[in-house]
């Protein structure tokens, strides 16, 4: 599977995968997912906001056991962030199958459409479609880099967008989420683990800096004379990683956009979108808060505007507890794996899905620590790991 899956959407010159929501590379990935679920006899569907599903058993009869994950990428990301989760839940019911098991509820493996939101700035527009926590008004407002509007591109994929929306009646078929996932840091490397178990995914969020100055010549307006944009965001880019060191967390500026964009204009706007994230509430408002504070003080100081956004936000996820205990108790008592149990500061699928379903992730050793990059990796021998964890695992939850 992992040798069929890993050239898709994978850019020749960096070596970084591109798979953006209802793009070519996109439909690949979704037409490997529909082939390995037909292979396996699972009844396969797709939603009403395009997440693909595969069933074992009857999706009607509710108390479902589901795992799965995300095909799609962040631009020139790495092979492991999604697709581990995908390929690990079709070999744990392969695994399964080996064991002649015989399962007492129904089991679904899912990929989730449109997680990383590199095309359309919105993280797992799939899950929180689905789940309630995106309204049609708004998902039909999301444009992509050329002004292309998510219904749009979902019709050209060859999706309806008129059927976009909640989708109670097929959660409440779900009676656990299960999503194995590669880790985003080295917790595990350090400990020597191969597999844990997580414990919560920190609240973060994004927020938009519309740094609005004058544009002018950058060869012959002086410097005393210049509203130039560039300056109070770079100050505030300082800021932003001053704030995240003071607080334990961490923030981000990782995209821009300049406006008239030339090398030799002095810019007339400066756009930068703003990642943070940390352990809890407080810590996430110190640090935004913070923020914005000096980006405003250093706007004023060049004459320089400033509106900032808040584009997206997801409070502090704590997964279900029962669900976690069962994973450790499986994994404790019944493996030779000793299984800890972290905090992430990623968000996921199984995050937006807490609030409707019991809801747990499985992280899989990454010895890198690097994610969001083709240097991400995960061991094959701790890959394996994952799939037996996730294995035994939902045979704990679906076969009792």
């Amino acid at each position: 599977m992992w040798r069929e899956l890993h050239p898709l959407g994978r850019h020749p010159d960096t070596q970084g995968y591109r798979r953006f929501a209802w793009t070519p590379a996109d439909a690949e990935c979704r037409a490997w997912f529909q082939g390995q679920a037909e292979a396996r006899g699972l009844a396969y569907e797709v939603d009403r906001n395009g997440n693909q599903w595969a069933w074992l058993g009857d999706p009607g009869a509710g108390d479902a056991v589901v795992t799965g994950s995300h095909l799609d990428s962040v631009p020139d990301g790495g092979a492991f962030d999604g697709p581990l989760g995908v390929v690990s839940s079709f070999a744990a019911l392969d695994e399964l199958r080996t064991r002649n098991v015989t399962f007492a509820k129904p089991l679904a493996v899912v990929n989730f459409g449109d997680e990383e939101g590199a095309r359309f700035g919105l993280a797992c527009v799939g899950s929180r479609l689905s789940a309630g926590r995106l309204t049609v008004e708004q998902a039909h407002r999301l444009t992509d880099g050329d002004g292309i509007t998510l219904p749009q591109a979902m019709e050209a994929a060859g999706h309806d967008p008129e059927a976009i929306g909640a989708d109670p009646e097929r959660l409440a078929r779900v009676g656990a989420f299960v999503e194995l996932h590669v880790e985003q840091g080295r917790a595990l490397d350090l400990s020597g683990d191969r597999v844990g178990i997580a414990s919560s995914i920190w609240p973060h969020g994004r927020w938009r800096f519309d740094f609005h100055g004058e544009a002018n010549h950058a060869g012959t307006t002086r410097l005393v004379d210049r509203r130039d944009p560039m300056l109070p965001y770079a100050e505030t880019v300082l800021a932003a990683r001053r704030e995240a060191r003071l607080a334990g967390a961490v923030a981000t500026f990782g995209k821009i956009a300049v406006e008239p964009n030339g090398v030799n204009a002095i810019p007339s706007l400066v756009r930068g979108w703003l990642d943070s994230r940390a352990a809890d509430q407080h810590g996430l408002d110190q640090v935004v808060s913070g923020i914005e504070k000096a980006a405003r003080e250093y706007a004023a100081s060049h004459g320089v505007d400033l509106d900032v956004v808040r584009e997206s936000f997801t409070p502090v996820v704590e997964f279900d507890h029962a669900l976690r205990d069962e994973l450790a108790r499986v994994l404790g008592t019944d493996t030779d794996l000793k299984v800890p149990v972290l905090g992430t500061g990623a968000g996921h699928d199984a995050g937006i899905l807490s609030g409707t379903v019991p809801t747990a992730m499985l992280f899989v050793r990454n010895p890198t620590g690097v994610s969001h990059s083709p240097a991400e990796f995960a061991a094959e021998d701790d890959c394996v790991a994952g799939v037996l964890a996730l294995a035994d695992v939902l045979e704990g939850l679906a076969c009792s």
